[in-house]
């Protein structure tokens, strides 16, 4: 991507429902921006769009797209990146599958997903589509820790308009289970190296030596951590846990990340669903292996494959009968628990629970207490020390809550969303050893087949960058500022080794605490109960997780967060917040046209990215666009113009409209740049008087069928007709 083709800024093309709003939203931000010389183009990190680039051997010319993703990641790398980062799909096995047949059927001569590679060829293309799965995309662009925060205005908001809170009872039987032993967190071991190194991992077994990788480098000043999970202990856990649900009468439900840990979960996960079925994998484990079945794919898959088989059938409905309720995805249509992997995603699922006063959706369509299955305790007793909180205090008072900001250490691939190309399934028992190159035996561990072994590192320069965030943001706001480190957890453990020295040079050790995150938790919750506001400063799975946990208690929802990724070449990657629910909002759109999706964070998002582009480049007129955008924000939550949950309410193309209503006033008002505000007043002026013409047209797109082309390529055409319905809006904007 060379600099003179590089727009000023970059929006990034994704998937689902924040893709489709882009639809509707990047010609008003072009059309703005571009009175300001600034440019807006896109480039395409969607899973489509990275199966494509991976491929271009068998496509057309036509078809043909470049590697949007490695260009990026190059971008972010230097002083000029300015990128808005929509939330993209973070695919499991099911869904890269789907896609995949999804553009076959489209013409694109795209090869299978080889479930289980023989020939050198499969091997290679199955590397190339494993290279896409999971959390494929963040790692390459988060060249730099993360900033996340409500901003003031949402905030605000939030409090004169608080969201309903489900009541938490004392006696609520919901509780968080978790491994005792045998789990990531009880085997961790790491170090810090002293100088760089180079190693290679090992499985030395009674038959000899086998490589599992080798060439991983790492510069000096790196946490380098090893682990593993007994697939014994695993199995003997959800079997205890499946039938302690059933003695309590409550929902069983399994919560992990199978999209951004791409390789461990989907097994874990996988184990849950044999669990489940012990009894018909014990009798027809063989049969359903002949039919393809992998239960790593979830329980939908096997059904689908087996569906035709009437005894194993029979055997699945009687093992189904004698077991607890399911946590259900959507009961209404039987989508379980363990359907698809990807379905139930810990950072959404776990705050939804939370903030519904701990009840999930059982199978007859009724909320009930849960039994919340976490394995490895890492990070589980977050979720426990809330639960145990809100029993003994009852839920949040949005209305009088302070608000919990966020620095999360992630910056070149840190901690465990890291550990992809380090993660095995241990075939044969034996040792895995890390051999560095003078022969020093950094890790090992003894291990049985099954079992799941995983290095994970944290590079020094993102650390101190991570310290010396959390150091300016606590000066910036004077709040109670905790690093959540647990100091009995070894990565943890070399991680206050670098804090602490830190801490003390800088002379603000009395400014910060260090408490592991159980405690951490309890500090936070007590801490916003009163009014008050802390900041957590924590790695990078508690960054992804506390940053949908406070936020859905806070505002109701994650997706409306200010997200700032401070590039530590001098960039900015400006995230628009998360996208859990986004596949429910399209399929509403498909169904009903209607598009629920609230770009609030993308505008958040928008007005810290004018701002930074006048900095970086000196153009004042693009700070004025960024003030602008926040008057517009405000604008649309003062006056209630976000997207409703119905059709016939307001939607996201509604709100666009309004947005770039209040936009254009605001530009038109302002007095710092004469020529932006001549510019504008004619806009303002056609929008306004537009409205009736414009809210109508919106209205009667909704309420039938929306043909997008695709899901996860849908047609551009056809989605912008579906996403730019009004003929006047259109006229205005260009």
């Amino acid at each position: 991507m060379s600099a003179e083709n590089t727009p000023d800024i970059i929006y990034t093309k994704v998937d689902e429902a924040p893709e489709l709003a882009s639809a509707s939203l990047l010609p008003i931000i072009q059309r703005f921006a571009d009175a300001a010389g600034v440019s807006v183009g896109t480039r395409d990190i969607s899973l489509a769009g990275r199966i494509i680039a991976a491929f271009p051997e068998t496509l057309t010319e036509e078809q043909r797209q470049s590697d949007d993703l490695a260009d990026l990641g190059e971008l972010v790398k230097t002083p000029e990146a300015n990128v808005i980062k929509l939330p993209n799909i973070s695919a499991s096995v099911p869904q890269l599958v789907a896609a995949i047949k999804e553009l076959q059927s489209q013409g694109y001569a795209l090869p299978d997903y080889p479930e289980t590679p023989q020939t050198d060829a499969e091997k290679e293309t199955r590397a190339r589509y494993d290279a896409i799965k999971g959390s494929a995309v963040n790692p390459v662009l988060r060249e730099g820790n993360s900033d996340r925060r409500a901003a003031a205005a949402v905030k605000s908001f939030a409090q004169a308009n608080p969201h309903r809170m489900g009541a938490w009872s004392s006696g609520s039987k919901t509780r968080v289970a978790s491994m005792s032993g045998g789990d990531f967190f009880s085997n961790e071991v790491s170090a810090t190296l002293d100088k760089p190194a180079t190693a290679r991992i090992v499985l030395e077994t009674a038959a000899g030596e086998t490589v599992l990788k080798e060439g991983v480098s790492y510069p000096e000043g790196t946490v380098v951590d090893a682990t593993y999970m007994s697939a014994a202990a695993l199995d003997a856990f959800l079997a205890e846990e499946i039938a302690k649900t059933k003695d309590e009468g409550t929902l069983f439900s399994l919560h992990m990340k199978a999209t951004m840990m791409k390789v461990s979960d989907p097994i874990i996960f996988g184990h849950a669903v044999k669990a489940w079925l012990a009894p018909v994998f014990e009798q027809f484990g063989d049969e359903m292996a002949a039919l393809g079945v992998n239960p790593n794919s979830g329980l939908g898959d096997l059904l689908d494959r087996v569906k035709g088989n009437a005894e194993i059938m029979a055997a699945i409905e009687a093992v189904t009968a004698d077991r607890p309720p399911m946590y259900m995805v959507d009961s209404d249509r039987g989508i379980t628990n363990l359907h698809v992997p990807s379905d139930v995603i810990i950072d959404a699922s776990m705050p939804a629970l939370i903030r519904a006063g701990g009840k999930g959706w059982g199978p007859d369509g009724n909320e009930a207490d849960a039994n919340c299955v976490i394995p490895d305790n890492s990070y589980a007793p977050v979720y426990d020390e809330a639960i145990a909180f809100f029993k003994e205090n009852g839920a949040l008072n949005p209305a009088t809550a302070g608000t919990v900001q966020n620095l999360g250490l992630m910056a070149q691939k840190a901690e465990e969303y890291g550990s992809h190309p380090t993660t095995f399934e241990i075939p044969e028992d034996g040792t895995v050893k890390m051999i560095l190159e003078d022969g020093t035996v950094l890790h090992q561990h003894a291990v049985q087949a099954g079992d799941i072994w995983r290095s994970a590192s944290a590079r020094k320069a993102p650390i101190e960058d991570w310290v010396n965030l959390a150091i300016e943001r606590q000066a910036a706001t004077g709040y109670r500022a905790i690093f959540w480190l647990d100091e009995t957890r070894a990565h943890d453990a070399e991680l206050i080794k670098y804090v602490k020295p830190i801490l003390e040079a800088k002379g603000v050790s009395d400014r910060f605490e260090i408490m592991a995150p159980r405690e951490a938790t309890r500090a936070s919750l007590e801490t916003i109960t009163k009014g008050e506001n802390t900041i957590a400063i924590t790695g990078n799975v508690l960054r992804d997780y506390l940053t949908d946990l406070f936020p859905i208690l806070e505002l109701a929802t994650s997706a409306k967060m200010l997200s700032i990724v401070k590039l530590m070449q001098g960039g900015g990657l400006f995230e628009t917040g998360a996208g859990g629910s986004a596949p429910k909002h399209v399929q509403q759109l498909q169904a009903e046209n209607h598009l629920r999706w609230d770009s609030l964070g993308e505008f958040c998002a928008l007005g810290e990215s004018f701002k930074f582009l006048a900095d970086a480049k000196g153009n004042a007129k693009a700070r004025v666009l960024g003030e602008a955008v926040e008057v517009a924000t405000q604008g649309i939550l003062d006056h209630g113009r976000s997207p409703g949950r119905k059709v016939g309410q307001t939607d996201n193309r509604d709100s666009h409209y309004w947005f770039a209503r209040y936009w254009a006033e605001a530009l038109a008002a302002q007095g710092d740049d004469a020529d932006l505000a001549a510019h504008f007043a004619p806009i303002a002026k056609a929008l306004a008087e537009g409205e009736e013409a414009i809210v109508g047209e919106l209205a009667a797109a909704q309420g039938s069928p929306a043909d997008l082309g695709g899901y996860y390529h849908t047609d551009p055409a056809k989605t912008a007709a579906v996403m730019r319905p009004s003929a006047t809006l259109n006229a205005i904007i260009g």
